[in-house]
């Protein structure tokens, strides 16, 4: 059922289910107000929240650059942080290692910090394939040793 429908219904009921062709507009703009409040908090879930954790992330991105980390800047430059001020960087980039002085807004990646995610992820990963090997090693290990004791409960069972 779609929000739209919710409304209508909703403020069918409000008007007292006047139903035919003699409606009079009685509620006033109630059903209006509340179509809008709606209408904004939808706006507000689905458009405002989910932009202003993204800007919260990469504020503390920003924070939590470090000396040494690999960083990309919005214009595509790509260096490694020499000094760390309040409000600006110094990266090193390329083989002659010219330097240069750029404010912490424009930071867009930190390489480094995404590749500590990346090798933390892949040994997440097979940290779980592994214990997930070994319960099927125990579990056959178990079944086995269940088939033995099987066997030897059986009289008709011949060694």
């Amino acid at each position: 059922m779609s929000l739209y429908s919710i409304l209508t219904l909703f403020a069918g009921l409000q008007s007292g289910g006047q139903s035919g062709g003699t409606t009079t507009q009685q509620s006033g703009g109630l059903p209006m107000i509340l179509m809008l409040v709606a209408m904004f908090a939808v706006m507000y879930f689905v458009m405002i929240r989910p932009q202003k954790k993204k800007q919260k992330e990469e504020q503390s991105m920003r924070d939590n650059v470090q000396v040494g980390d690999e960083i990309t800047t919005i214009g595509g430059i790509v260096g490694r942080v020499v000094t760390v001020k309040e409000d600006s960087l110094i990266i090193e980039t390329g083989a002659d290692r010219n330097k240069m002085k750029i404010m912490r807004w424009a930071v867009s990646t930190n390489n480094t910090a995404n590749e500590k995610l990346e090798e933390e992820r892949k040994a997440a990963k097979e940290a779980a394939e592994a214990e997930k090997q070994k319960k099927i090693e125990e579990s056959a290990a178990a079944g086995k040793e269940k088939r033995k004791k099987s066997r030897k409960k059986d009289p008709d069972f011949d060694e």
